[in-house]
């Protein structure tokens, strides 16, 4: 006869299910909105990475050269022995790249701002754009948009402006480069120059400028309302041309394939914004993450997007990590799954809560992951404590909002070999759904003998026993 102890229960190692395939609606089919095609004549993706890999070579090369000089290891980073680029570091850089030190601090910017370079503080590591350059299209053409948002960084401002006005034009470029794109050819830098004017205008009676006590009386003469911005729209496109938005010269304007494809990248988002997929673009984190958990994990992530794209970056990632502190370890899974979404911006807020025993399992996925890691290997990452206290928590979502058949398979991704040494390392782990957890697991699991060892176990819990 065969003995039905627990002792003798070998469980598989497979990876943790996704917290997504818990509810019951799982399994209901769903219509969703068609990906949507870039215009007509937009080169393929793979070209449009060569396009931007080509034009972000040099930075490429001088975030490669910090990463082994610079990174763990190296030689002598700087005078004051941190990872930043001081003037002996791009001296250094020019003498092995044989470049000017000039040339090195300008494809060093460049880097930063297509995130090949990740500097926090006083150190600068690589990004996980420059691990995956040469094999991931889509992190290459991540990185240049990133560096395309960041366009008015890459060019200095002129001299002798307001700032309220420069802050004006850079936020009147987005309708001046929907306009070239609808063009789809070069436009004279005269036509552009009106249409900034009127988004200009529209900008600031938007705002309600009205000037309050005793006014001058108006000149005879208005000043021509194009003298303070021609010269801002000359340093927008000249701008947009270093990052290779668009070619600039005689007159006129035009996008390049890449800048093309961008600005409709950016129009899309917008329509994204405009009308989520299941409605949820105004409800809080904790709402649309719960309306979420009756989606497919495409369907999810095509709504947390939409519900990322209303609201400021900052902000998102703050309500999503309030969201993961609450009692439903549902919605606390859901959330680094939206905080997948967000990427490299959030990891500063996602790294400050490692230290915050409920999140850090999550938060150290999130990293590992963010770090180039495979998401197969990520569990690495975590210390058997961490490992169990993760799967109690899985747990507590699947016994709230799953099927007890989920449940049952969820124990086959335990990383203890035997029952007994799972259910010794839970009650040691100290989860508070523990108890739930466990009577739960029992009163689904159909071997009576295994059910038995798990209800003791809840009851030992329970009462403080061993």
């Amino acid at each position: 006869m065969t003995s039905r102890i627990p002792r003798d229960s070998r469980l598989r190692l497979v990876r943790p299910r996704p917290l997504a395939a818990a509810p019951r609606a799982m399994n209901q089919q769903r219509s969703r909105r068609p990906a949507p095609r870039p215009p007509e004549g937009t080169p393929a993706p793979a070209e449009l990475a060569r396009m931007a890999r080509s034009g972000l070579a040099g930075a490429a090369r001088v975030a490669r050269w910090a990463d082994a000089a610079l990174g763990p290891g190296g030689d002598s980073a700087t005078a004051d022995g941190k990872a930043t680029l001081s003037d002996a570091t791009a001296e250094r850089a020019a003498s092995d790249l044989n470049l000017t030190p000039a040339q090195v601090r300008a494809d060093w910017d460049t880097a930063r701002l297509a995130g090949l370079v990740e500097v926090h503080g006083d150190s600068a590591r690589p990004g996980w754009r420059l691990r995956a350059w040469n094999r991931d299209d889509s992190a290459v053409l991540r990185g240049w948009v990133a560096l395309f948002d960041a366009w008015s960084l890459a060019h200095p401002e002129p001299e002798d402006h307001e700032p309220a006005a420069v802050a004006e034009v850079v936020s009147a470029m987005p309708q001046v480069l929907s306009f070239l794109q609808l063009s789809a050819g070069p436009v004279p830098v005269e036509q552009l120059l009106d249409l900034l004017e009127q988004r200009v205008t529209e900008l600031r009676t938007a705002r309600c400028e009205i000037p309050y006590g005793p006014q001058p009386e108006p000149a005879a003469e208005p000043e021509p309302t194009d003298a303070p911005l021609a010269p801002l729209l000359d340093w927008a496109l000249r701008a947009l041309a270093s990052v290779g938005a668009l070619t600039y010269g005689d007159g006129q304007a035009t996008l390049t394939p890449l800048g093309s494809w961008a600005v409709w990248v950016k129009l899309e988002q917008i329509c994204v914004a405009a009308q989520s997929p299941a409605g949820n673009i105004e409800q809080s984190a904790e709402d649309m993450l719960r309306g979420c958990a009756q989606l497919r994990p495409n369907a999810a992530r095509a709504e947390y997007r939409a519900w990322l794209a209303a609201r400021p970056v900052g902000s998102a990632v703050t309500e999503l990590l309030g969201a993961a502190r609450g009692e439903d370890a549902l919605l606390r899974g859901l959330a680094f799954e939206a905080l997948r979404v967000v990427g490299a911006p959030a990891e500063p807020d996602v790294r400050a809560v490692l230290d915050e025993p409920t999140l850090r399992p999550y938060a150290l996925l999130w990293l590992a992951e963010h770090d180039g890691t495979d998401p197969e290997d990520a569990h690495t990452v975590l210390t058997r404590e961490e490992a169990t206290w993760l799967w109690v928590d899985t747990a507590a979502a699947v016994a709230d909002h799953g099927e007890a058949p989920l449940l049952v398979r969820h124990l086959e991704s335990a990383v203890q070999p035997t029952v007994p040494m799972l259910l010794d390392e839970v009650r040691a782990v100290g989860h508070p759904r523990t108890v739930q957890v466990l009577v739960a697991l029992a009163a689904a699991h159909p071997d009576p003998a295994l059910a038995k060892a798990v209800r003791r176990a809840a009851f030992q819990v329970h009462t403080g026993g061993s």
